[in-house]
C-alpha cells in the first residue's frame, strides 16, 4: 500500500508508532520498523543526549529500516538540552523526527538541513495548519479518543480527520483510537496517508514493558480510562486506577483552587514504577479509549501483518459490492 507517507518515510507500511514515555526504547521502535512500519525511539525518556546517542546506535543494530525520534518540547523550568538532542538525532542518521508539544519551529532549520524529515503531532486544525506554515513535512492529527495529552478542544476523529483534509495542502496521519484494519481503511476514506498507533503497539510482544502493563490494556474497556489535569488546562487520557481516582477526588476538592503542587504525587516520575517494575497503581499513565479493542498480545509483525490483510479485505470487500452495484 502505497500512500504519500510511505514514499516520504521510506516506509513499506502506512503505520507508525508515535512516540512514548517508557516505552519508546531501541526494541520498540527497531521491531516496528522491521515490521515494516515506522519506529519511533522517545528521546525525553532518556536521561541523557549521551543516552539518546547509545539508544539510537542500539536501534540501528537491531534493523537497517527507517526509524523516527520523537521530541516533545514541554514548557519547564529545567528544560531539556534540546540542542544537543538534536545534534545527538542528526549524528546518529536518524531520517524522521516526530515532534510534539510546543513550538518546534526553532529546531527546523538543523533538521531540514540534514534532511530529516518532520512530522509534528497536533490536537487541532488550527494547530496543524501552523505546522505547515513553519515548514514541517507532515502532521499527525491526534483525536480526542487518544491517549495522552489531547488537547483542549475534546474533538473526536470523525470530525477532526475530514476537517483536516479540508484544510491541509501536506500528508497526515490519523492518531488516536487506532488499532487494526478498520482503522486505516477509515483513516484512508477521511482524508489521512495512514494511522500512528501508541497503545496498541504497548501490548506486543516486543515492547520493553512489564507483562503487567499489557495484560492491563487487554483487561480493560473503552470505559476504563480517565481525563484529569483538565481544570490546569493540561488535559491527560490515562488509564484508571487506585491513584487516578485519588487524582481525580482531589481535583474535585480543590476545584478552581487546583495547584500542580496537589496532584504531583499521582503524576510526577511515575512511569518507571509503572512501566518498568509493573506497579499498577503507582500514578497516572497514558492510555487510549483504543483499549477497548485490544484483545491480544501480538509480535509487531503479526500486528502489522494482521492490520495490512484485514485492510485489503475490506477494501476488496468495498469493491465488490461497487462493482456488484
Amino acid at each position: 500500500m502505497k500512500t504519500a507517507i510511505t514514499e516520504m518515510f521510506g516506509i513499506e507500511h502506512p503505520i507508525i508508532q508515535g512516540g512514548m514515555h517508557y516505552v519508546g526504547f531501541a526494541e520498540m521502535a527497531a521491531a516496528v520498523s522491521n515490521a515494516g512500519g515506522l519506529g519511533i525511539i522517545t528521546a525525553l525518556t532518556q536521561k541523557t543526549p549521551a543516552d539518546l546517542t547509545n539508544e539510537i546506535a542500539r536501534c540501528k543494530d537491531m534493523t537497517d529500516k527507517p526509524i523516527g525520534v520523537n521530541v516533545t518540547f514541554l514548557p519547564t523550568v529545567n528544560a531539556p538540552d534540546y540542542p544537543a538532542i538534536i545534534k545527538a538525532i542528526i549524528e546518529g542518521g536518524v531520517t524522521v523526527v516526530e515532534t510534539a508539544g510546543n513550538n518546534p519551529v526553532q529546531v527546523l532549520p538543523y533538521l531540514k538541513d540534514a534532511g530529516i524529515k518532520v512530522i509534528h503531532k497536533c490536537t487541532a486544525v488550527r494547530h496543524a495548519l501552523k505546522a505547515q506554515s513553519i515548514g514541517c513535512d507532515a502532521v499527525s492529527v491526534d483525536g480526542f479518543e487518544c491517549g495522552g495529552h489531547p488537547g483542549e478542544d475534546d474533538i473526536p476523529n470523525f470530525i477532526l480527520l475530514p476537517r483536516a483534509a479540508d484544510e491541509l495542502e501536506i500528508p497526515f496521519v490519523s492518531s488516536g483510537g487506532m488499532a487494526d484494519g478498520r482503522s486505516l481503511v477509515a483513516s484512508l476514506a477521511l482524508g489521512a496517508q495512514g494511522m500512528n498507533m501508541g497503545t496498541r503497539f504497548i501490548a506486543t510482544k516486543e515492547a520493553p514493558v512489564h507483562e503487567n502493563v499489557k495484560a492491563a490494556i487487554v483487561a480493560a474497556s473503552e470505559l476504563d480510562t480517565r481525563l484529569v489535569m483538565r481544570p490546569l488546562r493540561n488535559t491527560e487520557r490515562v488509564m484508571t486506577n487506585d491513584a487516578v481516582e485519588e487524582l481525580l477526588r482531589i481535583e474535585k476538592e480543590k476545584g478552581a483552587d487546583l495547584k500542580f503542587e496537589d496532584i504531583i504525587e499521582q503524576v510526577a516520575g511515575v512511569y518507571p514504577r509503572i512501566m518498568m517494575e509493573g506497579d499498577m497503581d503507582a500514578g497516572a499513565w497514558s492510555c487510549g479509549m483504543v483499549a477497548g479493542l485490544i484483545n491480544d498480545i501480538p509480535t509487531c509483525k503479526e500486528l502489522i501483518d494482521g492490520i495490512m490483510q484485514q485492510a485489503e479485505d475490506i477494501l476488496a470487500r468495498m469493491n465488490g459490492y461497487a462493482a456488484a452495484g
